[in-house]
Formats: C-alpha cells, structure tokens, sequence
C-alpha cells in the first residue's frame, strides 16, 4: 500500500475527529462521550433490537452491553425481551425512557446545530463541495467495510441472496427467469474441493454473491454473482470477481469461464474491464447469450 495514501487517510481522520468533536469528554455537551451518544441516537424513539444495533455500529457484545448498562444507570434506557404480543422472548430490545427521549431530542438538535456551524463560515458553492464530496467519501467508506467470505450455499444469508439474484434477473431478463429452464447449480458443486460460495456482507447483512465450480478437466466456472442494489456502484461486484478468480488460481485452474444474458449489461462491461474475452458457447444456458472467458496467473 502506498505509505502518501495510509498518511492521507490519517490526516483526514485526524481533521475530522477534531471538527466533529469525537475526542471531546462530552460529546456536544451532554455529559457524556461520542460512543454513549451514538448509541443513544441510534436506538432513538421507536427503540431497536439490541442484536441489530451491535451489526450497525460494528461493536462487540461485551463492549455495547457495557454502554447499554450505562444508559439504562442514567435512566435514559430500559433493556428487554421484546414486548409485543407473538414475538420472540429472546430478542432484547433497547428502548429509551421519557427522559431517553428528552436526551435524544436534545442530541438531534445539537447535531443539526453541529452541521449548520460546518456550513455556514462556506460561501454556497464551497458548500455544495462539501456537500458532494461527504456524499462521495460515505459511499467509499461503505465499499471498504463490505466483507467478502466463504459461505456454505445451504446458509440463509445465501439463500437469501440466491433468492434475490432470481428475482433480480426474472425482472431484466426479456421473458422473465424460470429456473427449471436454467442449468442448475447444486449446493455440493459450490463447497470445497468441489467450488466455493462467496458472501459479501454489510454490517452482518447480506449484499452480495458469487460462486465458481472447478472442474477436473475444463476451466472454472464463475456462477450466481449478484450485488444489492443498495452498494451497487462502489466495486462488490468487482471485489467478489476477483476473490473467485484468486480461489481458483491458487487451486492450480488457468482460466475461469462464465456466461451471461444480454441485458445484464453492467455485468458484461465488468467482465470486459476485468480482462474476460468473448469467447463461442461452450454450454446450453438456455438464457445465456454472451460466454466469457479469461486467463489466470497463478
């Protein structure tokens, strides 16, 4: 890594955690720090599920109980099984109190103050810049914390993709996506040594797949990569292409093949841009009218 972009990163972080207030002892004068405070926000005044706060703010167990415990001392909180009638007993639900909600308002206000001391010293086009340039750094920041691993296929988080990627296609493809027409893909064809199942995830949460099938005699086959519309536009798609080329290079495959339909043009033009050539129909995807292939490195 290029040690000018590591020190470019840092200054920047530097400059923000100052201006934002992030290393004050009493984050926007509440008497209490930035992580206290961001908890407080996010569980806000329809409360949350303490599982799904810890995915949101990326925090460990011990360390957002410790927080909750915090909160629920000061009597902004109250922590519990969920409350509604039917529901799951072991989902525990943060919920802020009335005086919680006296803080959050309080908080949420003092943000907007926050945001408006940011802007106001700018002249309106320096404004927009920082506006768009904010929109621009948010957008990478969520590409950078999309993480890509294996996956079995049986996993829910899978299916829960696989089910996308075919309601995804159904809609683009010209008369639909009918998977009995389709060359089918098993589950044991996609685990070790057979392939392997990638999942990309964000903040726990499912965005994205891919597969690829070695075979023993004929170049891998790169299968079902799908990216959210959520964190398209920010390379998934790319990252997952190239972590299946790289799990088929170092099983000693030089050249991965694929086929893909006419209207997934985003796809086709990755696949151009990551190196892949045209190549004739070397299988009889009923919905495949492009096949694809390209040359590994070990």
């Amino acid at each position: 890594m290029d040690s000018a972009l590591i020190a470019a990163v840092r200054r920047f972080n530097r400059t923000v955690t100052q201006r934002v207030g992030a290393l004050d002892d009493e984050y926007m004068a509440q008497g209490r720090p930035l992580g206290q405070a961001r908890l407080l926000w996010e569980i806000g005044p329809a409360g949350a599920e303490v599982a799904a706060l810890r995915a949101r703010l990326g925090l460990d167990s011990g360390y957002l109980s410790r927080l909750l415990r915090i909160l629920e001392n000061d009597g902004l909180v109250t922590v519990g099984p969920a409350g509604q009638a039917g529901g799951d007993g072991r989902v525990r639900t943060a919920v802020l109190t009335d005086t919680g909600r006296i803080q959050w308002a309080q908080l949420d206000q003092r943000s907007d103050d926050l945001a408006t001391s940011i802007l106001e010293p700018l002249t309106e086009h320096r404004r927009e810049r920082l506006v768009a340039a904010m929109a621009e750094v948010e957008r990478l920041l969520i590409g950078s914390m999309v993480v890509i691993e294996p996956c079995p296929p049986s996993d829910p988080r899978a299916r829960a993709c696989l089910r996308a990627y075919a309601r995804d296609i159904a809609r683009r493809f010209d008369d639909g996506f009918d998977p009995a027409l389709s060359n089918p893909v098993h589950d044991e064809a996609l685990v070790p040594p057979a392939g392997v199942f990638l999942l990309a995830t964000l903040n726990t949460e499912p965005v994205g797949c891919g597969a690829v099938k070695l075979h023993r005699d004929a170049p891998a086959e790169i299968k079902r990569v799908w990216v959210a519309d959520t964190v398209r536009g920010l390379g998934i798609g790319r990252r997952l292409l190239g972590e299946l080329e790289r799990h088929a290079a170092e099983r000693g495959v030089t050249a991965v093949r694929l086929d893909t339909n006419r209207n997934l043009t985003e796809a086709i033009a990755m696949y151009r841009a990551a190196g892949y050539e045209e190549i004739e129909p070397y299988n009889t995807e009923h919905y495949a009218h492009h096949w694809f292939e390209k040359q590994l490195r070990r």
